[in-house]
C-alpha cells in the first residue's frame, strides 16, 4: 500500500528543487518505464490505477518489471504524480544515477547553449539519437534532462545517451578545443552546411533560438553553420534545425 507520506513525497519530483535534492525521476506510460528499465535505470516503485492493470496484465508479467515493488492507487491519487491532463495510467519512480563507461569521447559530440525549451530539448535529444550522435554536453542554464516533457518529447531517447550537464560549460568546450575537437557553432550568420567539409573530431553546438549562440561561445567556436533559406521564415526553429543538420553531418 502506497501511504499518504509516500505519495506526498514523490508528489514533489514533479519540481526540479526535488528531482536534483533526491537524485529520484518520473517516467509516465509504459512504453517510456520499458526503455528505462531496458537502459539500466533503477527502478524503486512503479504506481498504476486498477484500471490500467486490469487492461495491461502482461505489463506486470515482464522480465524488466515484475521484480520492482508495485502499488496500485486510485486515479486521483495517481494525478498528484502526473503533470499531464490525461495520465496514463502507469508512473515509474526512478534514480537518477547511472554508470556508464565515459572514458572513451566519441569524435563527434554535440553541445547545447541554453536550450531552455523542455520540447525543444527532448526532440534535440531525440534526433541526436536518430542520427547516432551519443554524447551531449548542456549549459547549466539548459532545461533539466529529467523534466517530464523533456523526457516525454525525447521519447525515450533520454534514457539513451550519455548527457551531461556542465557548470562551466565555456571551459569544458575550451578543454574539448585543446583536446584536438573542433568548435561548430549553428548560427543564422553561418557558412553554408551543405558545402562545409567536417573535421574528425568536433563539437556541434546548438543555442537558444530567440537569443542565438551568446558572445562568449563565439569567441571560442572555430567555425559557424547555417541552413541555406530558400522561403520567406525569419528563421528555424532549434529542434528542427538541429534535425537538419545532424542529417547532414552524419552522412
Amino acid at each position: 500500500m502506497l501511504t499518504k507520506n509516500e505519495l506526498k513525497h514523490y508528489s514533489f519530483l514533479l519540481l526540479k528543487k526535488y528531482r536534483n535534492e533526491t537524485g529520484k525521476f518520473l517516467v509516465e506510460g509504459k512504453k517510456l518505464i520499458l526503455e528505462a528499465l531496458n537502459s539500466g535505470f533503477e527502478c524503486e516503485l512503479i504506481v498504476s490505477t486498477n484500471q490500467f492493470n486490469d487492461n495491461n496484465p502482461e505489463f506486470f508479467e515482464h522480465p524488466s518489471v515484475k521484480s520492482f515493488r508495485h502499488e496500485a492507487v486510485k486515479q486521483i491519487e495517481l494525478e498528484k504524480l502526473s503533470d499531464t491532463k490525461t495520465p496514463q495510467g502507469v508512473i515509474g519512480i526512478f534514480k537518477q544515477n547511472i554508470s556508464k563507461d565515459v572514458s572513451r569521447k566519441p569524435n563527434i559530440l554535440v553541445g547545447l547553449e541554453n536550450i531552455s525549451d523542455p520540447g525543444n530539448l527532448g526532440t534535440i535529444i531525440r534526433n541526436c539519437d536518430w542520427f547516432g550522435f551519443s554524447r551531449i554536453i548542456l549549459s547549466d542554464d539548459c532545461t533539466e534532462v529529467f523534466n517530464p516533457k523533456v523526457i516525454r518529447s525525447s521519447a525515450g531517447s533520454v534514457f539513451h545517451l550519455y548527457i551531461e550537464e556542465e557548470k562551466n560549460f565555456y571551459k569544458s568546450v575550451k578543454l574539448l578545443q585543446k583536446e584536438g575537437y573542433s568548435i561548430i557553432c549553428a548560427d543564422l550568420n553561418g557558412s553554408e552546411l551543405n558545402k562545409f567539409k567536417t573535421p574528425e573530431k568536433y563539437v556541434i553546438i546548438f543555442c537558444n533560438e530567440a537569443n542565438g549562440p551568446t558572445k562568449e561561445l563565439l569567441s571560442i567556436c572555430d567555425s559557424k553553420l547555417t541552413i541555406t533559406k530558400k522561403g520567406k521564415a525569419e528563421s528555424l526553429n532549434v529542434a528542427s534545425a538541429s534535425a537538419v543538420m545532424l542529417y547532414q553531418l552524419s552522412k
